[in-house]
């Protein structure tokens, strides 16, 4: 059936089901209860709700196995039932709708984050998630969607394990107002990633109604040509007599598909509250549209990080790439790669993105270091301090996988050539893995002289890689620049063999631009004036290093020169103030002498892990008590990262990643204490409710708030109300703050809060979730309300001083 999905989804506009936990529910699945279950406890309702979807004119329904994973099933004690009921919720389905439909095999996120951030890797992400496809292949699902995904490295994993199974996979993330998902991932980065995967159609389901989920496609439709999805929400609940209302009526929500139909959507379906009414009015406005305008062709290279892209090549501005994280000639860095350390690596990652680069080159190559080991670590550094993609530069097949395997967006590999064991090696792993590749103009009898020469071999690896699956517009072809002291002919064979590649084959060009000069004396004037000269040939990416400022001055006015930087903006807005020259070194190197409090507060907001034990042994050294440390460094740090969160210059990453510093700082200050307690700020009993297994965004509002200075009890999840009351009155808490992430178990809160009133317990209550709001804590009686673990520290605190008053 892959073809046949494929084909009509080519043809015309398909129908989707909507929310099958919202018809569960009002069929009589018990809040708390485990949906996927019901594949084999009670098949018939399961199949009452894909017929509903069907009847309403729905092309495709979706399995009831959005959490038959490993993982959410062993919190129902069913993970040695994953098997059946994958299966089983297949054949449901297919009984269900017959063969003139479809059906697609839902997968839902783990619940768990995937290393730095969580402890779950990459490998068992993806060996989950390929349990659960292989199951529902076997009970025979025509495609394989994945919903819900938060977290872009763990869509990753998805997305190649369904590739795997060789049906066709479409895919959906979920954003928030901001258009970001919970850790920070944008719709573009989401899109420009699943296209290099592979997916057959990418889209955005939950969390908005339907003019958020319009934005989200909207945005995806520019960085991309595949197929969208729209599933969105009917509307923004809310809590009315104790029942979730999903406000958006069918009608409203069908207006809007002329304009997602425009964007690009191929795919029109429902998320929560949407219902078999809401299906057919929407269908019935698909219906005789047919295809929309045609998309054009995106011809650039897209590379993305976790929370950003960049494009280059074809129309685009040319690009820098930042040259210095590599070991070679670096003793410092040799060592510290050999030590497993990554300060430095941290520290040029972010120095290069404020100096200017757009996409960072990595290399860990060290004699006697391991690299498959040191890679995945310099790759989690750079992708924790600074917003650029990445290069990944090893000659090593073990060492580019375990870097694919941690990087959260697509990157450039670096690199293949026209020899045949590298095109063996290097093409399958970027196919695979959904990355770019550059290719060095060279084969196995070397590098031609000639421009026509390197034009010949960028031709082969074109041809060789668009065979293995790879697009066009993830070749980037090196023509190699050679040094001019032994052949002078060369830099114009360079530049030549640039505009050919880019007019012949359109394909987009980088260079490593200092080899020009070796040994030349005063070899930056020969790298400046011939990175202008390649600019102006068509050069779309250039590997240098960003601090050298002769290099940079010589890009922004190359840009300015041939028509890249419209009415010299960015020039301007660079070097306006500026006299003839930036700062010296000795101004730099001044600034960078800070005092012992503003580097404390610093490696708390970079995240350093590494340094900052360090750095509070100097500050004990130099007489600074435990409480001032904590009261004048670290938790002004911390404050810092809120204000950065709360701008979207930060995201949940970087939040936890200075939270892990904060609490190695806090560890070693303990020992400075002898068993005595600072000033607490109050103690808090957090919990997720009864009935809730999802307890990801209650652990990170606990580690801050500890950060912070509170005393934490936490019971965990799916806790019931009494265990709540007793462990309050036991502790003499200050504050119970309560989770819930499903609309199902919200009401539990209402319940606890009027249990602690009837016990006369005296405590503030606080409560949050992808659920709640403050209007519905406002009307259970709770004190105070937070929308993000950030806000939650700082309520928290006024909440407390508040009642100390």
């Amino acid at each position: 059936m892959k073809n046949s999905f494929l084909r009509e989804l080519k043809k015309r506009p398909l129908i989707f089901d909507g929310a099958t936990g919202t018809m569960l529910q009002k069929l009589g699945l018990k809040p708390g209860g485990c949906p996927d279950e019901l594949n084999i406890t009670n098949p018939e309702m399961i199949k009452e709700v894909h017929k509903g979807y069907i009847n309403a004119g729905s092309d495709v329904v979706t399995t009831a196995t959005f959490g038959a994973n490993k993982i959410k099933l062993k919190e129902y004690n069913l993970e040695g039932k994953l098997g059946e009921i994958n299966l089983k919720a297949a054949k449901n389905a297919r009984e269900a709708v017959g063969r003139d439909n479809f059906v697609a095999g839902g997968l839902g996120p783990t619940g768990k984050f995937l290393e730095p951030i969580g402890d779950l890797t990459f490998d068992e992400a993806a060996g989950i998630f390929s349990e659960q496809i292989n199951a529902l292949k076997e009970g025979g699902v025509d495609l394989i969607i994945i919903e819900t995904m938060m977290d872009i490295r763990e869509m990753k994993a998805a997305i190649i394990a369904a590739k795997a199974s060789g049906l066709p996979v479409a895919a959906t993330m979920t954003f928030d107002e901001t258009m970001r998902t919970v850790l920070g991932t944008p719709p573009q980065v989401f899109a420009i990633v699943a296209e290099g995967l592979g997916c057959d159609a990418i889209g955005a389901n939950c969390s908005l109604g339907i003019e958020g989920i319009y934005r989200a496609v909207e945005a995806m439709s520019k960085v991309t040509t595949l197929p969208l999805i729209a599933q969105p929400n009917a509307g923004i609940p809310y809590l009315k007599d104790g029942k979730t209302i999903f406000p958006a009526m069918p009608e409203e929500m069908a207006a809007y598909v002329p304009k997602l139909l425009d964007a690009g959507v191929r795919i029109i379906g429902g998320c929560c509250g949407t219902t078999p009414e809401h299906i057919k009015e929407m269908g019935s406005r698909v219906k005789g549209q047919g295809s929309r305008v045609e998309r054009p062709e995106i011809k650039s290279t897209r590379l993305a990080s976790r929370s950003g892209y960049i494009s280059f090549g074809g129309t685009q501005p040319p690009i820098i790439v930042g040259e210095r994280i590599n070991p070679t000639g670096k003793s410092l860095l040799q060592q510290e790669i050999k030590e497993k350390k990554t300060s430095i690596i941290r520290k040029e990652a972010k120095s290069q993105q404020d100096a200017g680069a757009h996409i960072l080159d990595v290399n860990v190559g060290v004699p006697g270091a391991d690299e498959p080991a040191s890679m995945p670590m310099a790759v989690f550094a750079v992708n924790e301090n600074c917003q650029l993609p990445i290069v990944l530069d090893s000659s090593s097949a073990e060492s580019l996988e375990a870097g694919l395997k941690a990087v959260d967006g697509k990157v450039l590999i670096n690199s293949v050539s026209g020899e045949e064991k590298k095109l063996k090696i290097v093409l399958p792993l970027a196919k695979k893995y959904g990355a770019a590749v550059l290719g060095l103009a060279l084969d196995d009898k070397g590098i031609p002289p000639t421009a026509e020469g390197r034009l010949c071999i960028a031709e082969a690896i074109l041809k060789r890689a668009m065979k293995y699956g790879l697009n066009k517009s993830d070749i980037v072809i090196d023509c190699l620049a050679l040094t001019v002291s032994a052949d002078q002919k060369s830099a114009q064979e360079t530049l030549k063999a640039i505009r050919m590649i880019k007019e012949k084959l359109g394909l987009s060009t980088i260079l490593g631009v200092s080899n020009i000069s070796f040994g030349l004396p005063n070899r930056e004037i020969i790298n400046a004036n011939f990175l202008t000269m390649a600019i102006a040939a068509g050069l779309d990416a250039a590997i240098i290093n960003p601090h050298n400022s002769q290099m940079m001055d010589a890009y922004h006015a190359a840009l300015v020169l041939t028509g890249h930087d419209l009415r010299a903006e960015r020039y301007i807005k660079k070097y306006r103030g500026q006299g003839a020259r930036g700062k010296g070194q000795e101004e730099t190197k001044k600034e960078e002498a800070k005092t012992i409090d503003e580097r404390l507060k610093k490696a708390i907001i970079d995240g350093d892990e590494e340094g900052i034990v360090a750095l509070v042994e100097e500050a004990l050294k130099q007489g600074w008590e435990p409480l001032k440390i904590s009261n004048d460094a670290l938790i002004p740090g911390l404050e810092e990262v809120g204000r950065l969160f709360g701008q979207n210059i930060y995201f949940l990453p970087q939040v936890m990643l200075s939270a892990d510093t904060m609490k190695r700082a806090f560890d070693r200050l303990k020992k400075e204490l002898k068993g005595k307690k600072g000033e607490s700020l109050g103690k808090v009993l957090m919990a997720t409710v009864e009935g809730d297994i999802h307890d990801i965004g209650k652990n990170i509002v606990s580690t801050l708030l500890e950060n912070h200075g509170f005393e934490i009890i936490d019971l965990g999840k799916n806790v019931p109300a009494d265990k709540i009351i007793e462990e309050a009155i036991k502790n003499k808490v200050d504050v119970v703050g309560l989770s819930a992430l499903m609309t199902t178990t919200v009401m539990e809160m209402d319940n606890i809060l009027k249990k602690l009133k009837t016990k006369g317990v005296p405590v503030l209550t606080m409560v949050g979730g992808a659920v709640v709001n403050q209007e519905f804590a406002d009307k259970i009686g709770a004190n105070g309300y937070a929308k993000d673990a950030l806000e939650a520290v700082e309520k928290m605190k006024r909440l407390i001083k508040k009642d100390m008053v």
